[in-house]
């Protein structure tokens, strides 16, 4: 098992982006130090806790200041998007990241996103236009014919070559045939994990789910790979966590229920998840009343919070109740207290991940 990082960012109302910006990078530095293996950075646009609508911009900024971590979006929402507009913008950063490159696509979830653009979610129209799109975007990076590109949701035309004086389409990624790709799944059964196995790409569990709906997160992916003929890879897939990591067990419960992770909780996630009646995600129950989803609760059933041999204990428990997985994705917050963060950031790669250094 390795480690790595989901950044969606989260940041409070009032924040002064220029400073989360600057915070949030000098994170993913600390990480590249650390020895994470990579870090996904989320894209939205009318959240304002969650406030990068570019995380191409921020990757490539990124990966100026930082040597191995490999950086990926978490992930290009193609309802968004003009596909010929992203294939151009994803395939530039590709070559500036020489390899250190995630492609993470998905079909978008915020309500305001899906307003913006002009979708419905409940017709599901998002899902196949997303489908539609990363299949043009591939067919652009392997061989973009001239010509009209017509769809309900994009159009434009390329242009007829001109290759006397090298006017053509021209820019294909860095990595062959394209970067790796990445979807995220949420729902039971997910299918976008269906998509993922049946395409060969990287498979992510969010990090609201509790280990049963998990364990359907793979059986999607094997549900998908089943009808393509393919064997899915448990190490390709990454389950995201919120991890805090403290020198005692008692300290890391007090700082987490005290902290930033029960902020976000209380402010963030559940007003949000319960607008959009999809609190129980999160419920290991069904029958569970909204009022028991508490930080509590979580710290005993999702959250993997402890002292190094307590978080190593859990993330080897739940390595073995999923059947195994490849990467585990610390979910960012704002590192307030900052030394505090740093030591659990410092104490997940070098004393709990060497304990279970037997998974790999």
């Amino acid at each position: 098992m390795e480690v790595g990082y989901f950044a969606m960012p989260l940041h409070p109302p009032g924040a002064d982006p220029t400073h989360t910006l600057q915070d949030d990078l000098a994170q993913i530095v600390m990480l590249d130090e650390l020895g994470y293996k990579e870090a996904w950075i989320g894209e939205h646009f009318t959240t304002v806790w969650e406030n990068i609508p570019a995380p191409d911009l921020f990757i490539a900024m990124a990966l100026a200041k930082t040597q191995h971590i490999v950086l990926g979006t978490g992930v290009s929402c193609m309802p968004n998007h003009n596909p010929f507009m992203l294939a151009q913008r994803i395939a530039q950063l590709d070559h500036q990241a020489r390899g250190r490159f995630h492609w993470g696509v998905g079909s978008g979830g915020f309500p305001g996103d899906f307003e913006v653009f002009g979708f419905d979610p409940a017709t599901g129209a998002h899902r196949g236009m997303t489908r539609d799109a990363i299949d043009l975007v591939l067919q652009l990076w392997d061989d973009p014919k001239p010509g009209l590109y017509e769809h309900p949701y994009w159009r434009f035309t390329i242009p007829e070559p001109v290759d006397e004086i090298g006017l053509r389409l021209h820019l294909k990624p860095y990595q062959k045939p394209h970067p790796p790709i990445g979807v995220a799944g949420v729902s039971p059964k997910s299918d976008t994990l269906i998509l993922a196995g049946e395409r060969g790409w990287i498979p992510l569990s969010i990090n609201l789910v509790p280990t049963d709906t998990l364990r359907t997160h793979w059986e999607a992916v094997q549900e998908g790979a089943a009808k393509s003929g393919r064997t899915p890879d448990p190490h390709a897939w990454r389950i995201a966590r919120e991890v805090y990591v403290a020198e005692s067990s008692a300290e890391a419960r007090r700082e987490a229920l005290e902290g930033v992770l029960s902020r976000d909780f209380q402010q963030y996630f559940k007003p949000l998840l319960s607008s959009m009646n999809m609190l129980g995600l999160m419920k290991t129950d069904p029958n569970m009343a909204d009022s028991e989803v508490t930080p509590e609760y979580l710290v005993d059933n999702i959250w993997v919070v402890g002292s190094p041999d307590e978080v190593a204990h859990k993330l080897r428990r739940l390595h073995h109740d999923v059947g195994g997985f490849g990467v585990l994705l610390a979910m960012a917050h704002e590192w307030q207290p900052k030394e505090r963060w740093q030591r659990s950031m410092t104490l997940l790669a070098r004393d709990v991940m060497t304990q279970l250094s037997d998974l790999n």
